[in-house]
């Protein structure tokens, strides 16, 4: 958000007359608000790369941040931001686990668990707030890198309304409100832990929430021209931000293309103690792995003109290689489950039904996330960021069963792909080979090559 929203409205600010304040609420317990307020809001993007085959290096400062609200601490501060009669866009980013629905929020909570019902509940005093008037809807642009994300959070709010047995005038309010799909494409890795000294010079202050990005920045929201009115992003002269009538190509070539081959290096690079997207890319054998997944397997599973998608792919591979940009393969770990259901599964589903066989290097990659979530906490450089349930089924599954029964258990487990994947034989083949070869070698390279070698003896017969 930090590396993208902010930086957008920031743009706006300064190229237009757009004058906007951003006011952030922490979506989670542990969070960011107070080292915000320690620097005022304040902290700068460097936007670091290759664009256009010449090394790109820019710095600036973000300064549209204004109200900065922990609900956890400060409930009624965050109730009363729906109060703002100028408030007009609602945007979020709580990864791909966070639009979800979660039984056990209650309209009492102060606040609930998950962002849904957060987002309900300031929607709800808005309502009251201004006497239901249809004036005050806003424009609610999710972020959330999952299909049609905006229909999709409307769902769930509409779902928790009927649930809480709230009013059926609020009920039609809300469905009033403005709900956005929408795509954004921008790698954003955070702060720079290396070559610090660089960063700082000539700042105004000791910043520690500085982030460092890529200069590529696309937004491509789904919605009429009339958004453009209120939110004229179109005009800014350095990142592109499009409004179309249909998402779906953007967000499959996106999602599969770039977010798929970064979860796909994700266990396979730290299972090679490899740390960084460049880091990989600097390893002979990921990045041929990478290469041949992207123009093998993903771009054949994509219904589009393969030459778009082919240059897409290389300008990707192209941003992995950015030599300002230490992208943590760890960071991109953070629910690695969800987003292998997201980025990577569709490409699997789709190359099979072309094919009549699973792509090697996916469902190698598929084996090698499960056995990253089940590797021994001794053995490993970097801890586990996942949903408690993810990960508290695979040290027991780990613990107590044989390599047959850990593949069974993990592709049948619906809970973790909303589908029983077991029942689709080729991938249950090619994975099982997959986990055996990389359970028995020490080296994740030995392990693919053992894997390549008697999966291609079986699909020949």
């Amino acid at each position: 958000m930090r590396g993208f929203v902010d930086y957008c409205i920031q743009l706006l600010n300064e190229e237009t007359g757009f004058k906007g304040k951003v006011d952030v609420i922490q979506p989670i317990k542990e969070g960011m608000i107070e080292h915000l307020r320690k620097q005022d809001g304040q902290y700068h993007v460097f936007a670091e790369g290759v664009s256009k085959g010449k090394k790109v290096r820019s710095k600036h400062l973000i300064t549209c941040l204004d109200e900065l609200i922990n609900p956890y601490e400060d409930y009624e501060g965050f109730l009363k931001l729906a109060e703002n009669k100028n408030l007009a866009f609602i945007f979020s980013n709580t990864t791909e686990a966070g639009i979800k629905l979660d039984a056990s929020d209650l309209k009492i909570d102060r606040p609930p668990n998950s962002f849904p019902a957060k987002l309900l509940l300031l929607l709800k005093h808005r309502y009251e707030k201004f006497n239901g008037d249809s004036n005050k809807v806003l424009h609610i642009i999710p972020c959330e890198l999952i299909e049609k994300n905006g229909d999709r959070l409307k769902e769930i709010l509409v779902e928790i309304s009927n649930n809480w047995g709230l009013e059926d005038d609020f009920k039609l309010w809300l469905k009033n409100n403005h709900f956005y799909n929408s795509l954004v494409d921008r790698i954003v890795p955070g702060y720079p832990k290396n070559n610090l000294d660089y960063y700082k010079q000539n700042l105004l202050f000791d910043d520690k929430l500085m982030l460092t990005c890529e200069p590529f920045f696309l937004w491509v929201i789904e919605g009429s021209p009339e958004l453009l009115k209120v939110f004229p992003a179109n005009q800014l002269k350095n990142i592109k931000v499009t409004v179309v009538p249909d998402l779906g190509i953007y967000r499959t070539r996106k999602v599969r293309i770039l977010n798929g081959s970064h979860t796909s290096l994700v266990p396979i690079g730290l299972l090679k103690n490899i740390t960084t997207v460049s880091g990989a890319l600097n390893d002979d054998f990921l990045k041929s792995f990478i290469t041949e997944t992207l123009f093998e397997e993903i771009i054949p599973s994509i219904d589009f003109d393969e030459d778009e998608l082919k240059s897409y792919a290389t300008s990707v591979l192209e941003r992995f290689t950015n030599p300002f940009i230490v992208h943590q393969l760890e960071s991109i770990a953070l629910n690695c489950i969800s987003k292998f259901k997201v980025r990577v599964l569709p490409s699997i589903y789709s190359y099979i039904e072309k094919k009549g066989k699973a792509p090697k290097n996916l469902s190698f990659a598929l084996a090698a996330l499960i056995y990253f979530y089940g590797k021994d906490v001794s053995q490993r450089s970097y801890k586990l960021k996942d949903d408690l349930k993810n990960i508290e089924f695979f040290k027991a599954l780990w613990r107590e069963s044989s390599l047959e029964k850990i593949t069974e258990k993990t592709l049948s487990n619906s809970m973790l792909w909303d589908q029983n994947l077991l029942v689709i034989k080729p991938l249950r083949t090619s994975v099982s080979f997959a986990l055996a070869a990389i359970h028995s070698q020490k080296k994740i390279d030995d392990a693919y090559y053992l894997f390549k070698k008697k999966l291609a003896h079986e699909q020949s017969h």
